[in-house]
């Protein structure tokens, strides 16, 4: 069956999603307004609306891959547009079919809106067995499906696969079995590699055009990077480019040639401090305070889970500089704490004046090698040149903040990209070389529409995330980095715990390197956005909003 086939059914599932979310909003507004309250009385629908979005947007781009990348009706690249579709037209059918009949439409009207026999033609043809074994002979012979790269990105996809492949996989399984700070040796060769420099402005001696950003790029990078180790090498781009985003969007001249220069040779390594003990997505309730001061101000309070705080030389502070909590947000700015370098798990930092920063390294069960800290602050000193945006930035905090944020959950599905990458080479590996029953565990079917799906998946969400990256090109794009944001993260949960269950026993051994990807991937769902926050708060209420005006 042809991919064009499959246009008119996924268009009928969008328009039914629409509709779906038009009733909701119906329901959870007042007075023409969306309520936030009445939105929290349909939590179910509104997650699922939000996983309904991000379905379309892959199965879209999906169906958009193969002629993009030039390719025939019997190439890997088709056969994997045709399965995800059919597998993610198979899921909203699935997921919405309750929510319609408790809205009151009759089974057989919502049958026919989503394509009724033609539908269910559709994926009984295009998934199963048979399928994923076309899909899986391909694999097999090490052929994932092209990626739909042009010449530049290619090179920077192979310069930094064969620095991944050299410099941070012999290393990743030391840093996370023995928790080591990520070694000298890879921050160093991805400096001079330009790597901290990816999402800063050539003016400011980035590699970022001006004229002509490359977003995608960036996401390469990120994705081959964490195909090595998320922990060790993939996630070290995220935080120069929260920080350096925010200094863009509203700091001084002067702040943005003495950081981002400094940020693009890695001259200086940076670490953002949001979250607080008691408020992590909810950002508007942040408590910990900062001062007025003569020449600066003092921080005072305790921040958590700042990642890569030891090793950072600078910590984005987002803290509350008018203490009249009634302003929420509006009353947060930005200060850039400056403190020495260190590898260790803890450390304490006291000021001349007597101010303190203190941290220590938050034990978790993946992702090491970054180190997650909670730090606490005691009159600690930032001079004033260090409010982002000086007087203007007062205040401004919370959206300069918001500005890298996009960015940063767009490299958050680049990490989860390359996680998925790695699980689904390790399970085909093994399953092609363990036998069961005297043959291969790749001959299984049910291993082959494991292999099939989890490749589908993947390619799906590179997909996504390289047409989120172009249009963050063109300053658009914050729907759909957190729709590829949502599903990469809680899908590639599914991928590592399957590329696991294929290695059997010895996937929960960690000899084996798939166990490091299943515990790496479980955080994906968490930072950058928690998973529930971002479907209710931002996906869902964005599009309920829209259905309103």
């Amino acid at each position: 069956m042809s991919i064009e086939s499959a246009k008119t059914l996924v268009e009928q599932a969008d328009s039914f999603i629409k509709q779906f979310e038009k009733r909701l909003a119906e329901k959870a507004s007042v007075n023409g307004k969306l309520s936030v309250e009445k939105m929290d009385e349909e939590q179910e629908a509104c997650y699922d609306v939000a996983w309904g979005a991000a379905l379309i947007f892959a199965a879209k781009e999906m169906f958009d891959y193969p002629a993009r990348v030039k390719a025939d009706s019997e190439s890997i690249e088709t056969k994997l547009a045709i399965f995800f579709i059919a597998d993610a037209l198979n899921d909203i059918y699935s997921r919405f079919r309750v929510h319609a009949l408790r809205s009151g439409m009759k089974l057989s009207e919502y049958e026919s809106t989503l394509g009724g026999d033609q539908l269910h033609d559709f994926i009984a043809k295009n998934s199963g067995e048979a399928k994923a074994g076309e899909i899986t002979s391909f694999i097999a012979d090490g052929k994932y499906g092209i990626y739909g790269l042009n010449d530049d990105q290619g090179m920077m996809l192979d310069a930094f696969r064969n620095f991944a492949e050299d410099k941070v996989k012999p290393l990743a399984e030391k840093v996370h079995r023995e928790d080591l700070t990520i070694p000298e040796e890879i921050i160093s060769g991805l400096a001079e590699m330009g790597c901290f420099g990816l999402s800063i402005p050539d003016t400011y001696g980035g590699f970022q055009s001006e004229e002509n950003p490359d977003n995608t790029s960036m996401a390469v990078v990120t994705e081959e990077l964490s195909r090595a180790s998320v922990g060790a090498a993939g996630s070290l781009i995220t935080r120069p480019e929260i920080v350096a985003k925010a200094i863009l969007a509203g700091g001084t001249d002067e702040q943005k040639n003495k950081w981002l220069p400094a940020f693009a040779n890695g001259e200086k390594l940076c670490a953002v401090a949001v979250t607080e003990p008691d408020f992590g997505s909810d950002v508007a309730g942040i408590k910990v305070g900062a001062k007025k001061t003569e020449g600066g101000w003092l921080i005072n309070g305790t921040k958590t889970w700042c990642t890569f705080a030891g090793r950072a030389d600078v910590l984005l502070v987002l803290c509350r500089t008018n203490p009249d909590m009634s302003l929420k947000h509006k009353g947060l700015s930005i200060l850039l704490a400056e403190k020495p370098t260190t590898r260790d798990h803890e450390f304490s930092v006291t000021q001349p004046n007597g101010g303190k920063m203190s941290g220590k390294a938050i034990s978790t069960i993946g992702y090491r090698g970054m180190h997650s800290y909670e730090v606490s602050f005691e009159d600690y000193f930032v001079p004033d040149d260090n409010l982002v945006g000086g007087e203007k930035g007062l205040g401004q905090g919370f959206y300069l903040q918001m500005a890298g944020f996009a960015g940063g959950r767009l490299q958050t599905a680049a990490r989860a990209a390359g996680v998925m990458q790695s699980a689904l080479e390790k399970a085909t590996r093994y399953a092609l070389d363990r036998k069961i029953f005297g043959k291969p565990v790749i001959e299984y079917g049910l291993t082959k529409v494991k292999i099939a799906k989890m490749a589908a998946i993947t390619q799906a969400v590179r997909q996504m995330t390289y047409k989120s990256a172009q249009l963050m090109d063109k300053h658009e794009g914050s729907m759909e980095a957190s729709l590829v944001k949502f599903y990469s993260c809680r899908i590639s949960e599914w991928v590592t715990r399957e590329a696991m269950q294929i290695h059997g026993g010895m996937g929960y051994a960690e000899e084996y390197e798939v166990s490091r990807l299943f515990v790496d991937a479980r955080v994906f769902s968490i930072f950058e956005g928690a998973e529930e926050v971002l479907a209710l708060r931002v996906i869902a209420r964005s599009l309920l909003a829209e259905t309103l005006h």
